[in-house]
């Protein structure tokens, strides 16, 4: 099966709600916010400019592990500042390429510097299951074309 469509599809689908959080935040606040919207990272956003992304991931190897607190480590301190991003005119193929090869599992979408969107493995994933699950249902019912 041929992977195609744009990171737009997704979006359109799942929305555009993007929940984000300051670098002065603490990660207590972060880790309360990704737990009340159930989500596994958020955007850093400082003055309208995405400035870095704060998973569980961070939370885990950067606040547990070393014994630091949550409710006196702001996020700027732990937060991943290196983000990879997308565009809604990205193929769906290529942002599993990027998600795969990098080990990330959210990207923000960009359209210019502002913040459209994210999409996790998980969005991806489950619009790579409902489009094989069409091309299974065409193909049975005749209407699959090669």
């Amino acid at each position: 099966m041929v992977i195609a469509g744009t990171l737009a599809i997704i979006l359109a689908r799942k929305g555009s709600a993007v929940w984000s959080i300051s670098p002065d935040a603490t990660v207590f606040e972060a880790i309360r916010l990704m737990a009340d919207k159930n989500v596994g990272a958020l955007p850093v956003v400082d003055n309208s400019r995405l400035i870095g992304i704060i998973s569980e991931r961070d939370y885990t190897r950067k606040v547990i592990l070393k014994g630091l607190s949550s409710k006196d480590t702001p996020v700027r301190d732990i937060m991943t500042r290196e983000v990879l991003t997308a565009s809604p005119s990205d193929s769906i193929a290529d942002c599993m390429r990027v998600m795969t090869e990098k080990r990330v599992r959210h990207l923000p979408v960009l359209e210019g510097t502002k913040m459209i969107g994210i999409v996790s493995i998980g969005d991806v994933m489950k619009w790579v299951i409902s489009a094989q699950a069409e091309a299974i249902e065409r193909y049975v019912t005749g209407d699959y074309l090669a």
